[in-house]
């Protein structure tokens, strides 16, 4: 599956929250650093931080996508122990 089709696969509801919490810290970022007043460096620092982890939040939630026909692999089956809990000889091997 190459990235086109990927953003075209339905997202789960998780990751379209965190997409959303995403687009407003990059919103707001973008807000403090575009602002025409004159604002603490420290602030504009913070801000731009803020705007390029919202950015990259956005873009990972989006490329998350559902797979419902996903088989599981044999290795993440489980197997039960052969023990019987109700003998004792069994628990001791």
């Amino acid at each position: 599956m190459n990235i086109a089709d990927r953003y075209k696969q339905p997202t789960p509801k998780f990751f379209k929250t965190l997409r959303n919490i995403g687009i407003a810290l990059a919103t707001a970022g973008g807000a403090i650093i575009a602002a025409p007043i004159s604002l603490p460096a420290i602030l504009v620092t913070v801000a731009t931080y803020v705007t390029v982890a919202g950015t990259i939040v956005t873009a990972v939630s989006q490329a998350v996508t559902m797979d419902e026909n996903r088989e599981i692999p044999k290795h993440a089956i489980t197997k039960k122990s052969n023990k019987d809990p109700k003998d004792p000889e069994s628990s001791s091997r």
